[in-house]
């Protein structure tokens, strides 16, 4: 499948903020599962723009303004191909043993609660464990966003029954661990044929079947990651992996919009997007 992805986040400040850094976690790498024909990462303020490979072998990039800012535009553009790899995660470098997945974070702490929730999907087989567990967390929560924010942990957005895809990877995440498989965090774009225009990024999970490699399971869907999926970045938890970071000086309040439009593209916006390339 031919996909193309336009991701904006705009932050605005009540003064000028300087001394702004952001790490941007915004561009995916190449895997047996999607080739990328073109990307780039465009800022409507003065800076320099410095790339670099996080320890999860994420493919980063550094801004850092060159000058006090009102408001600050990161715009996203890409053509990737896709192929259905029945959530089989090929063809990527991995810089860390996948046990280092076994390990919690305060967002993914294991509670009793999480254990309980857990234990009702434990089967002989790990995929029948994982698909099940999947669906179990797709059965138990409710997609309803503003219920929860970037530190809402497994434990409380269980409890709320509601949550974003960050919050149902996450309970995914914590539970999979519990039940001996590591399991991440994965941040990247889905192009929903229903629904194009986005809100935000969208986010699901990769567990370590022995037999299998990394396997991606999406709880928001009910689905193992599909031709829709663009795979961005990776780490232990939402933050980890969080598409944009970063830090500043003054600026009094903030506020952030963020806008993703995934959608399947034509022959003719492949050939143009080769020749921009």
């Amino acid at each position: 499948m031919l996909l193309q992805i336009d991701h904006i986040t705009r932050y605005r400040y009540s003064e000028p903020a300087t001394g702004i850094v952001q790490k941007l976690r915004l561009t995916p790498r190449a895997t047996d599962g999607q080739q990328i024909v073109s990307w780039r990462i465009d800022t409507d303020a003065d800076g320099r723009l410095m790339r670099s490979t996080d320890a999860y072998g994420n493919d980063c990039h550094i801004f850092y303004a060159d000058r006090p800012v009102e408001e600050l535009t990161l715009h996203v553009t890409g053509t990737v191909i896709t192929s259905d790899m029945a959530g089989l995660v090929r063809g990527v470098e991995e810089p860390l043993v996948a046990t280092l997945f076994r390990r919690s974070t305060a967002l993914t702490a294991i509670t009793p609660a999480l254990e309980g929730f857990a234990e009702g999907f434990r089967r002989a087989d790990a995929i029948d464990t994982l698909h099940g567990l999947m669906l179990g967390v797709n059965g138990r929560m409710q997609f309803e966003p503003g219920i929860t924010d970037v530190v809402t942990d497994a434990d409380t957005a269980l409890a709320l029954g509601r949550g974003v895809c960050q919050d149902l990877s996450q309970i995914f995440i914590a539970a999979a661990r519990h039940l001996g498989f590591a399991a991440r965090y994965v941040s990247g774009h889905y192009a929903a044929p229903d629904h194009p225009e986005q809100e935000a990024a969208h986010a699901w999970a990769e567990a370590f079947v022995p037999t299998l490699g990394w396997v991606a399971f999406d709880p928001t869907h009910g689905v193992c990651a599909s031709e829709g999926h663009v795979r961005v970045a990776v780490g232990l938890d939402s933050l980890e992996a969080a598409p944009v970071r970063g830090s500043r000086r003054g600026g009094g309040l903030e506020s952030l919009a963020v806008g993703v439009h995934g959608r399947q593209a034509t022959h003719r916006s492949l050939s143009q997007s080769q020749t921009q390339a």
